[in-house]
This record gives structure tokens, C-alpha cells and sequence, in this order.
């Protein structure tokens, strides 16, 4: 009913007129409901009213009952303390009882112990008048253990007084055993059988005194031991540079005859450790004084010797004293190819104490007892010989800032077996090589390797990087040797009379020896980088960013470009008779179109004897660089030679178009005349492009007179006026015809200028150039002119339009055409070579590249 009105219920009830008889049951209905509703109201109002007087008396109930029980608990609390109060009284008289008896119990060991104590002293007393070192020793363990017990009465008189009794013990004990070791290496031991045997039980008393009683033992026996040493090597005599072999004598010496003497210090005490580290020390300091007193430079032959000996003693010292676990340095050989080889016994400790350490950890994570024990273990090991010192370089290091010398003598070694080796080179590679790679470069190498092999098992560190640099300027000399190796273009004034400045001549050895030095380059820019990550394996951390070899990869870099480039201008040279044939051609009065030229056949002979030879020596990589090269000359200097011509009729220009399809055929089959088909698409590509400006200009020359200016802005759109010019004398037209189409020309490209807007940019890409047409020539000279026959008995309008659309966009995809085929060769060469690459071709004055960084 919520959604209904009254007046549509009524008219749903009453529908009808006669429906009307019922409205008076309805009302006594309704007033029936009314009643009943009304009823149940007052019920459920009578009922609420009942249950809210309940709830309050059940609230005051539980008051009542929560009162009740608070009072119970305080009668608990009360009964609890009255309770706890007589467990005291109880328990009093105990408890006094109890604390008598602890205290009677600690007097008592008290006393004990002060009885011992006082016992003890006065028995180390008469101990130490006597020398009785070992009774003594045991002794003082004791006395030790008991003057702990008494730390809290040290305001207790007789207690101070038994300490300083006892320190004056230990005094008079000390007095006595520096005494008694005073005398060793006197000669007293030989005549007193029982002195070695006191001293030795005279450690025992110093290991129980403070340490730095050892310390300071051992510090005087190892100075008294020095003193001899110091005496005979400062002497003018000896105090030389030659005589360092001498003083790891006197040392091993030493060491030898008293090994048994010195068998009465404990083993814990490491007193040849400590010796040798204190000569070790005072050796560096002489040996400093020695170098920087001498009054010019150091024979070389000495100091290696000096420094040598001094390696060979820090690594017995190493090897000695725990040092076991480093690479051993390579001893002097013969076979300088010998590598040092890891201590498989020290190798094996390491990995045993890493494996150690490794479980350690884990189990320390989560046991604290572990990891105190594994720190007691650590402070165990740190106690060991060796494990805080390292006796490699504490004495050769002082040899570091004096090892020029050595260095001016292996660059001075090095650059006269270079020079030696180039002299001696013969530029051709061995019968029968697979690697195509000059013999002298292998040979720098090698002796490169063993001078780094004699550095390396001297010193890993400044001297070391020094000799790297002088690496770097042999490389380099080696990579300017074979760039002055190069041929190079006529100079001169009989070059410049007779036009052949700049132009280089080379022969078929030449061509050979030119890919040797290519592939040599790149055997030297890849082993230059193995050195360098050679070097920085064995070199000091801290001179490992310093060693860098790109400078040198760099020059090899500029060589194989350089090289590349003479390979295209030496075949470059060996067309100019074919390009000065073509242009004695008598293209005017030609009658019929025949076969291809012979300037074209001189053109495949070229190519047919060069290109087998240097596709089976270069790679792959450099092949496709030199094809680039070769077509990006060789196109525009065949479309700059037809200008050359003096007149071209229409017959002789078809017969020109079709040398032209013949010379692209000879290109594009270059790939697989040098047996490297690799990339052959894009390089097609890329010939078709360079080929095309010829057939546009020969399709120009083909053109009505009326339609050449439209043909030639069509064709050719950043032709110059020159150019056309140049265009009309070759098709035969007069001055004066010639003045009429040039003023058109003239009128047209003003107009042009004027429409277009030069500060806007065009916002639409430009469309890709379609698929150049099939290189392959025409099947027989006469479908060629027929073709073109018919093409020029066109309409104007329609030829112009036909030949509009290949070239389109011809500069923008020239520029990208050959920035992938530059990109071939970055991708397998690195970013610098490409680099390299790009900047030599940039060096040429003229030539496609030049065009290219221009554009």
C-alpha cells in the first residue's frame, strides 16, 4: 500500500456501481482491525512498563551482593597479614642463626687461604734467592690464584702488606732471569751444561709474570741477537748495493746454528717470527740509505740481482711463517713462459678454514655459546705467526722508487728488437698461414709477454704500470710502422704537371700487403685488450682503473682505415685510364647502340683480378666496408665523368645507359666474385643508389628540348645551373637555344624560391623509396633503344612524371643507405673503431664521405 493511493484502493475495491452494497461490512471490517491493533498497543505498553520496575530491583540486588563480598575480602587480607606476622616471629631466631654460620664459614676459608697465601710467598721467597725457575713458575700460578681471592680487602693492612711483598718477588724473579739470559750467546752455555736447561725453566717464571715481561725478553734478545748485524753491514765494506745476498746469508746462518740453543724459548713465544721481523725492518732501513746515497743511477744488472735475492728471502720468510696460502712468486728460469702455479697444501687450508668459518657462522646464529667459542678461536688464529703480518714487500717495496733504471732499459730493449723485427719483416705472410697476419706482430707480442713475465716476478706495483705505459708507446710505434708501410700518392712537381698528385699506385703485391696490414691491425687491437686484462689481473688494486689500452686499439684502429682507404684509391687509380677512355668515346656520332664498351670490359678485368684476392684476405667485416667504400667512389666519379664528354647524341646517350646498367651488373656481382655474400642486400641497395644518378643524368640527356628543364629539376633537383649547363652543350644545342632554356630555368627557380617558405619545417615524413628496378642489363641492345625510344616520343609532361618518382627522396636515403653500411661494421668492430673509421674518411677533401659529413 506504501506505492498506492487511497483513491486507486478504493477503485480497485469498488469497481463497479453495484459494488457499492459492500462498503458497509468493509467499514465494520476495518473498525473490527482498528479495535484489535489498539488493543495489542496498550498490551505491549503495560508489558514494558512491568519489565523496566524488575530490572531496577535485580540492579540494587547485585549491589547488595558485590558489597557483601568486599567485605569478606578484607576480612581475608586481615587474617593473611596477621599471619605472615607470625611466620616472622617464628622464623626470627633462624634466620640469625642462619647468617651467623655463612659468615663463621667465610671467615674461616678466609683465614685458610690467608695461611696459604702467606705460606706461598714466603716458599717463593726463598724460590727466587735460590733460582729454582721451575718450582718458582708453579709457585706463582698459585700466589696468583690466592691474591685474586683477596681483591676486597685491599684496605685490610696485612693483605697490602703481602702484595708488596709479592711484587718485589716478582721484581727480584724478573732481575734474575734477564741476568741469567744475559749470558746466552756468550759462549756460556758450552761450559755450563745446566744453563740451557735453567733458562728454559726460566720461561716457564716469564710466562707466568705479566706479558709485558715476554714482550719486553724477547725485544732485547732480538736487539742483542741485531747488534752483530747492524755493526758488520754498516761498515763501508759491505754497506753496498751488491753485497744484499750477503745479509740474507748471515740471517739463514743464524737462524740455523742456534736452532737448537734457541729450542729453550716455548714455541708460543715465536722468537725467529719476532727476529726476522725486526731484521726484516732494520735491512729496509739500510737499504733505503744505500740507495738514496748513491751518487748516480743504479747498474741495472745490480739492483735486479739486489731485488731478486730480496723476493727470494721475503717469500722463504712467507712460506716460513704461514704464508703459504698466497700465490708464490715464479723463481728465476730459464723458460720465461712459466706461469706460477697456487700452493695446492696452502690452497687446501684455505678452503678447509672457509668451509670452517662458513658452519661457524651458521651454528653462532643461533647458539650463543658458539659464537663466543668461534671468537675465542678468532683471537686463537690472530695469535698465530703470520696471520697480522706479511713479510712480502716489507723489504723489496723500498726497491720501488728506484726501479727507473729498469724501465728506461726493457723500453730501450724493447724498441730495438721492434725495429730489428720491422727491418727483418718481409710483408708477406708464410705458404700455407690461415691467419693472413704479418710474423713481426706476433713476435712484439712475444717479446712484449716476456718482458711483462721478468716485471711481473719482480714487482706488481708502480714499476709495473710504468712498464705498461712503455707497452703502450712500443704499440704505438709498431702501428706507425705499418701505417708508414701504406703506399702513398705521387707528390712533387712532376705529379702535379702530369696530374697525379694525391693518386695512389698500387700493384697486386701492394693489394696484398695492404690486407696483411688489415688483418694485422685487428690481431693487434684484440691483443692489445687481452694484455690489458692481463695486466690488471696481476697488478696492485690500486692501479687496476689506471690500466687502459684504447689509446693503442685507437691507433690500430686508424690504421686499418687508413689502410682500407689506400685499398680504394689504389683502385680507384687503375680506372682513370678506363674513365679517360670513356671519355674519348666519339659519343656523338654514334649510329647504332652495340654491346657494352670496352672501358666497361677494362672496368671487370680491374675488378675480376683485385676483388677474388682481397675477398679470400680480408674478413668479412672489412670486405663489406671496402665494398661501400669502392661504390660510393665509384658511382659519383662515373656521373662526374659523363660531364666530361664533349657531346652526347641520343643514340650515344642510350648506348651510355646501357654501359651504365653493365657497370652496376660488374658491382653488385662484386660479393660474389670475393666469395662473401654476407649483407649482399643492403649493399645492392646501396649501389643502386649511387648507380641511379647516372641513369638520371643520361635519362636527362634522352629528354626533349622542350621538357629538359622540367626533366632536370625532376632528376635531378640539387643539380646546379652549371650543371644543366653543363647538360645542354652535352645534347649539341647552341649558344643561343641554350641562352633561351637557361633564362626559363632561371625564371622557374626564382619562382620556386619565392613560394617556398624557408622557416618551416615540413611536418610530414617523407615516403620510403620504392624497390630500385632489376640491375641486370636488357637482354640485347636493340629492346634497350626501343624502349627508350618510345620513352622519348612521350608526351613531356608524362616522361618527367615517370622518372620523378625513384628519386624522390634520393638524399635522405643516400645518407641512411650509407650510415648502415658504416653501422656493419661498428657492430662487430666496437664504437671506437667506428669512430676511428668515420673520422679518417672525414680527413679526404673530396669523395663521397666528404658529401656525407656535409650533407
Amino acid at each position: 500500500m506504501d506505492k498506492s493511493s487511497a483513491l486507486e484502493y478504493i477503485n480497485q475495491m469498488f469497481p463497479t456501481e453495484a459494488s457499492l452494497t459492500g462498503v458497509e461490512p468493509l467499514m465494520q471490517k476495518i473498525q473490527s482491525e482498528i479495535r484489535r491493533v489498539d488493543a495489542s498497543i496498550l498490551a505491549a505498553v503495560r508489558q514494558q512498563s512491568n519489565s523496566g520496575t524488575k530490572a531496577k530491583e535485580e540492579l540494587a540486588a547485585a549491589t547488595g551482593a558485590v558489597q557483601e563480598l568486599m567485605v569478606k575480602i578484607k576480612e581475608i587480607k586481615t587474617k593473611a597479614e596477621q599471619s605472615e606476622t607470625m611466620v616472622q616471629e617464628i622464623c626470627r631466631d633462624i634466620k640469625k642463626l642462619d647468617c651467623a654460620k655463612k659468615h663463621i664459614t667465610t671467615t674461616i676459608t678466609a683465614l685458610h687461604r690467608l695461611t696459604m697465601l702467606v705460606s706461598a710467598v714466603e716458599q717463593l721467597q726463598v724460590m727466587a734467592a735460590k733460582r729454582q725457575y721451575k718450582e718458582a713458575a708453579a709457585q706463582l700460578e698459585a700466589v696468583n690464584q690466592l691474591c685474586s681471592h683477596f681483591e676486597a680487602y685491599m684496605d685490610v693492612p696485612k693483605i697490602t702488606e703481602l702484595r708488596d711483598k709479592f711484587r718485589n718477588i716478582k721484581k727480584i724473579l724478573k732481575s734474575h732471569v734477564f741476568a741469567d739470559f744475559s749470558s746466552l750467546g756468550t759462549g756460556k752455555e758450552t761450559e755450563e751444561p745446566n744453563l740451557l736447561q735453567q733458562l728454559s725453566d726460566a720461561c716457564l717464571v716469564v710466562d707466568a709474570l705479566e706479558p709485558s715481561v715476554r714482550e719486553e725478553l724477547v725485544k732485547n734478545f732480538c736487539n742483542k741477537e741485531l747488534t752483530s748485524y747492524r755493526q758488520i753491514f754498516e761498515g763501508a765494506e759491505l754497506a753496498k748495493l751488491d753485497k744484499t745476498e750477503r745479509r740474507y746469508a748471515w740471517i739463514r746462518r743464524r737462524l740455523k746454528t742456534n736452532e737448537e740453543i734457541w729450542k729453550i724459548f716455548p714455541q708460543t713465544w715465536h722468537v725467529d717470527y719476532l727476529l726476522c721481523i725486526q731484521f726484516c725492518k732494520i735491512t729496509r732501513a739500510q737499504l733505503v740509505d744505500i740507495l738514496n746515497n748513491l751518487k748516480e743511477k743504479p747498474d741495472v744488472g745490480t739492483l735486479l740481482l739486489a731485488l731478486q735475492r730480496t723476493l727470494e728471502f721475503e717469500e722463504e720468510l712467507a712460506s716460513k711463517f704461514g704464508g703459504g696460502t698466497e700465490k708464490s712468486r715464479s723463481k728465476e728460469s730459464a723458460n720465461d713462459d712459466e706461469e706460477p702455479e697456487e700452493d695446492d697444501e696452502g690452497t687446501d687450508r684455505k678452503r678447509i678454514a672457509e668451509i670452517r668459518n662458513k658452519y661457524q657462522k651458521k651454528d653462532a646464529s643461533s647458539d650463543p655459546d658458539a659464537k663466543a667459542k668461534m671468537e675465542k678461536e678468532k683471537q686463537k688464529d690472530l695469535a698465530v705467526p703470520g696471520a697480522g703480518f706479511n713479510f712480502r714487500g716489507i723489504i723489496s717495496s723500498c726497491f720501488e722508487a728506484h726501479m727507473t733504471v729498469y724501465v728506461e732499459l726493457e723500453e730501450k730493449t724493447l724498441m730495438e728488437n721492434l725495429e730489428k723485427l720491422v727491418q727483418e719483416e718481409t710483408w708477406e705472410t708464410e705458404e700455407g698461414s690461415q691467419t693472413n697476419i704479418l710474423s713481426s706482430s706476433m713476435q712484439v707480442f712475444l717479446i712484449i709477454r716476456r718482458s711483462l713475465k721478468r716485471c711481473s716476478a719482480l714487482t706488481q706495483s708502480q714499476t709495473l704500470f710504468n712498464l705498461l705505459q712503455v707497452f703502450q708507446r712500443i704499440l704505438k710505434a709498431y702501428a706507425n710502422r705499418l701505417y708508414n708501410r701504406l703506399p702513398k700518392g705521387g707528390t712533387g712537381i712532376v705529379a702535379a704537371a702530369t696530374g697525379t698528385d694525391g693518386q695512389i699506385k698500387t700493384s697486386d703485391k701492394d693489394e696484398r700487403m695492404i690486407c696483411y696490414i688489415v688483418n694485422t691491425a685487428e690481431y693487434c687491437h684484440k691483443t692489445s685488450g687481452e694484455l690489458a686484462e692481463n695486466v690488471s689481473n696481476m697488478i696492485d688494486p690500486q692501479f687496476v682503473d689506471k690500466v687502459d689500452m684504447s689509446e693503442v686499439q685507437d691507433e690500430f684502429s686508424a690504421v686499418i682505415t687508413k689502410a682500407l682507404i689506400t685499398l680504394v684509391n689504389g683502385i680507384e687509380t687503375k680506372f682513370d685510364a678506363e674513365m679517360l677512355v670513356m671519355t674519348r668515346v666519339p659519343w656523338a656520332s654514334l649510329e647504332s647502340v652495340g654491346d657494352q664498351s670496352e672501358y666497361v670490359n677494362g672496368i671487370s678485368s680491374i675488378l675480376s683480378a683485385s676483388i677474388p684476392v682481397l675477398g679470400s684476405l680480408l674478413s668479412p667485416t672489412y670486405f663489406q666496408f671496402f665494398l661501400d667504400k669502392l661504390a660510393a667512389s665509384l658511382g659519383p666519379r662515373f656521373s662526374q665523368n659523363i660531364y666530361k664528354c664533349k657531346s652526347i647524341s641520343e643514340t650515344g646517350a642510350q648506348q651510355m645507359l646501357l654501359d651504365t646498367q653493365a657497370v652496376k651488373t660488374i658491382l653488385l656481382e662484386i660479393p660474389t666474385l670475393g666469395k662473401q655474400t654476407t649483407a649482399t642486400t643492403s649493399y645492392s641497395k646501396f649501389v643502386s643508389r649511387e648507380m641511379s644518378k647516372a641513369e638520371a643524368l643520361l635519362k636527362v640527356i634522352l629528354s626533349p628540348v622542350d621538357s629538359v628543364a622540367n626533366t632536370y629539376r625532376a632528376l635531378l633537383p640539387e643539380g646546379t645551373l652549371s650543371d644543366f649547363q653543363r647538360v645542354l652543350e652535352l645534347k649539341g644545342l647552341k649558344k643561343a637555344d641554350q641562352q633561351t632554356i637557361l633564362e626559363d630555368f632561371n625564371k622557374h627557380a626564382a619562382t620556386t624560391a619565392n613560394i617556398r617558405h624557408p622557416t618551416v619545417a615540413p611536418s610530414v615524413a617523407l615516403p620510403p623509396v620504392p624497390t630500385p628496378a632489376s640491375s641486370s642489363a636488357p637482354a640485347s641492345a636493340s629492346a634497350l633503344a626501343a624502349s627508350f625510344s618510345s620513352a622519348s616520343s612521350a608526351p613531356a609532361a608524362a616522361f618527367a612524371s615517370a622518372l620523378t618518382t625513384p628519386l624522390s627522396a634520393y638524399s635522405r636515403e643516400d645518407v641512411l643507405t650509407r650510415a648502415a653500411a658504416l653501422g656493419r661494421g661498428a657492430a662487430t668492430t666496437g664504437f671506437k673503431r667506428f669512430l676511428a673509421l668515420t673520422e679518417a674518411a672525414k680527413d679526404k677533401k673530396d669523395g663521397p664521405f666528404r658529401k656525407l659529413f656535409n650533407s
